[in-house]
């Protein structure tokens, strides 16, 4: 396949239906096509975060009680974050989307379900920064400690690898704060594969940044976020299609609205292309008089 392909040859023009590609390829290609987007995305979300960063740097070497300031920005960060997610989610699923239109009209109508988010984020944070160091220095005394420091470990991973799905199904369905939370554990093994592709993917950038500050401080605003964003969405949104979308459309005997390009025929397109086909226009020699500038 060549970088610049030839667009004189007869043929279909656009097709109603994407071309298919598959894994690898297709990430890239699609991530590829929207990537400065997703770089405007990754600035505006970045900027929502800065109060959660700035709080992190002034409450560390502080006593515990003063981690509870982590509410408020985390809250913020919550409803930015359903907004940043249904932007890359529809980048991912090729759906057409404006940044700045689509995040903060995400944002304002998934507040309520972000903030909730955010707290129940900032209680879960708290218990794993208490529990594994304290589990940690019992296992050392007593071997016998080390079963809970590996479930906590465990529920860490697991808490992570549900946000996965949390976030997409809070700007992607009409469920309870509840059910999103019963699903998306249940979804992290459902969709086991996608899931610890994502957490592979998503720990290999975590740790690229970090390896390579402080030259990474220039990226961060513009790179990481919605990077992990767009692979969470690309590899996890078909399993919550796959077990909670389509399902509730099957129950309802209507039709998912998002395969109705299938129904094209493959050769249909919006218009032909038969531009090659056509005779060349004859250009007629006009003799000039004077000088001419070329």
């Amino acid at each position: 396949m060549s970088l610049f392909r030839n667009y004189n040859t007869p043929g279909n023009g656009i097709l109603k239906a994407p071309h298919e590609k598959k894994g690898f390829f297709k990430f890239w290609e699609i991530y590829g096509r929207h990537m400065w987007k997703l770089m405007e995305l990754n600035f505006v979300y970045f900027i929502f975060c800065i109060p959660l960063v700035a709080t992190v740097v002034l409450t560390l070497g502080t006593k515990h009680m003063t981690w509870i300031a982590l509410g408020i920005p985390s809250a913020i960060v919550g409803p930015a974050t359903a907004g940043m997610t249904k932007v890359a989610r529809n980048f991912s699923q090729e759906r057409p989307s404006f940044v700045f239109h689509d995040f903060w009209e995400a944002l304002k109508k998934n507040f309520k379900q972000g903030i909730a988010m955010g707290f129940i984020d900032v209680l879960f944070i708290l218990g794993f920064i208490v529990g594994i160091p304290v589990y940690k220095q019992l296992a050392e005394q007593n071997s016998m400690m080390y079963i809970p420091f590996v479930l906590c470990l465990a529920c860490m991973l697991t808490f992570y690898m549900m946000h996965f799905y949390i976030y997409l199904m809070i700007c992607s369905t009409n469920l309870t704060m509840k059910q999103i939370l019963k699903n998306s554990l249940f979804l992290v093994n459902l969709g086991i594969k996608e899931s610890a592709w994502t957490l592979l993917s998503s720990i290999i950038v975590i740790l690229m940044v970090y390896l390579f500050m402080p030259y990474t401080y220039f990226i961060i605003p513009f790179f990481p976020l919605t990077f992990i964003a767009f692979i969470s969405c690309f590899n996890c949104y078909p399993v919550i299609r796959k077990h909670v979308i389509q399902p509730y459309y099957d129950q309802r005997g209507e039709e998912n609205p998002e395969f109705a390009y299938k129904k094209a025929a493959p050769d249909e397109a919006v218009f032909e292309d038969r531009a090659a086909e056509e005779a060349p226009v004859k250009e007629k020699k006009v003799r000039r008089k004077g000088k001419t500038i070329s």
